[in-house]
């Protein structure tokens, strides 16, 4: 099982660096954060190193605050612009709403 968990592991880094440099962060996103957390969050837009995810209330705000070294050194793996910064955003609550059914 873990071969092929590193096999799939190379399939998504190797089509990660083949994206258009400036996308691969916001296609990464879900891949490092795992289903659970992509459910509520999105990646809105990555500029200057930095890359911006919505998030669907100031609790998960901080919880991913938290994690963000974790999801940065990930991010960092799969992609070949390297991302210096993740910003965490709260969504309106119109779209935080969606994000939580």
């Amino acid at each position: 099982m873990e071969q092929a968990g590193s096999g799939l592991e190379k399939i998504v880094a190797q089509s990660l660096r083949l994206a258009p440099r400036a996308e691969a962060p916001l296609m990464a996103w879900p891949v490092v954060c795992g289903s659970a957390v992509a459910e509520r969050t999105r990646a809105l837009s990555f500029e200057d190193g930095v890359l911006r995810v919505e998030v669907a209330g100031q609790g998960w705000k901080a919880e991913l605050q938290a994690l963000a070294p974790r999801y940065l050194a990930m991010i960092n793996r799969y992609t070949t612009e390297a991302v210096r910064r993740i910003e965490f955003v709260v969504a309106p609550a119109e779209s935080a709403n969606k994000n939580q059914r």
